[in-house]
């Protein structure tokens, strides 16, 4: 590394290539420097082609040995001098396991021991769409979803319901009509394993669908995991209970079946204000070979403000034995406005 100098309180990077970065260090992880600059925004750099780094503002530097100091850097020679309250330390870079600015060490801090009911992520939109004239329509949709994550977990929420009417000619019928909801936990056991519980609810009218209840667990597996997104895989049983309605003159009935299940879910950073997730099942029935039933979900996510945003998703319920005379597929898509709570 070189010696170099920056700007009046101003961070400086130097790259191996030497290119030159200056702002406000924010972060360093395993693998890259996170600064954020007045012309170019939030920049990420890769940390193994930095060659010299300087920090006039004290950072919360962690060492290898798991010691966490706050101090200003220096690049020294080959090494970075780490200045905290009248001493000086000199470390090897590779010795530096992270750096974070006072912001990101409060919200660290925040995720090893938080409340309940904190770190929640809350998005909830409302959707309203209808027609007047020969035929009146209208239809309402309120999808909710909730996220807390941590260090060591993640519970997850969602309710979701849709109503769709029409009047033509003057008779007046539903013509949509589901509620789905349910809830999720995740507990880490290995870096990149976990174990996962889940319950599913779900009432679908036109599908002759009284209520769907499920409960499954499993394992799962971080394949992927970086600054814009994280993707798992998981699988495991569940348990399959559903009561139906039909048409008259057929009686009520339920079903009951063990099922084993797998799939994914995604969630991507496309960019600094959008975001897209999917998430997919596959539900084989155990207690009835050939039988399946499959869900999937995705949907974008742009925020317009500090907690406005504009969402768009669709959902999608495939049951390979439906009710005699139902289809075998659902498709709900909803649209709109809606807000982020954050706690």
């Amino acid at each position: 590394m070189s010696l170099s100098t920056c700007g009046l309180l101003a961070d400086q990077i130097v790259m191996k290539n030497g290119d030159r970065v200056t702002g406000s260090i924010v972060k360093k992880d395993a693998k890259t420097l996170t600064i954020k600059t007045e012309h170019f925004g939030t920049v990420t750099l890769p940390w193994d082609l930095v060659t010299s780094v300087t920090a006039d503002k004290p950072l919360n530097v962690v060492l290898s040995e798991g010691k966490t100091v706050q101090g200003t850097l220096a690049t020294a020679g080959d090494k970075v001098e780490v200045a905290s309250g009248g001493t000086k330390q000199t470390v090897a870079p590779a010795d530096i396991t992270a750096l974070r600015d006072n912001a990101e060490q409060k919200a660290y801090l925040r995720l090893l021991n938080p409340g309940w009911a904190d770190l929640w992520v809350i998005n909830a939109s409302i959707g309203i769409a209808g027609t007047s004239g020969n035929a009146r329509t209208a239809t309402f949709t309120t999808p909710v979803n909730a996220v807390r994550a941590t260090n060591n977990d993640k519970t997850t929420a969602y309710f979701n319901f849709i109503r769709a009417s029409a009047t033509v000619n003057g008779a007046s019928a539903a013509t949509a009509q589901a509620v789905r909801g349910g809830w999720g936990y995740n507990r880490n056991v290995l870096p990149k394993m976990f174990v996962t519980v889940f319950n599913d609810y779900e009432y679908d009218r036109f599908q002759s669908l009284d209520l769907r209840t499920v409960f499954g667990g499993g394992l799962g597996y971080i394949a992927w995991k970086g600054e814009k997104g994280r993707l798992d895989l998981v699988g495991g049983g569940a348990y399959n209970r559903e009561k139906f309605d039909p048409i008259r003159p057929a009686l009520p009935f339920t079903r009951n079946s063990a099922e084993i299940y797998w799939g994914n879910d995604l969630n991507y950073k496309m960019s600094a204000r959008m975001s897209f997730f999917e998430n997919y099942r596959m539900f084989n029935n155990m207690s009835n070979g050939g039988e399946f039933r499959q869900n999937l979900d995705v949907g974008i996510s742009a925020v317009l403000t500090k907690w406005m945003t504009w969402n768009a998703a669709v959902s999608d319920r495939y049951l390979s034995n439906p009710v005699p005379g139902r289809k075998k597929n659902d498709f709900l898509y909803t649209m709109g406005l809606g807000i982020t709570v954050r706690r």
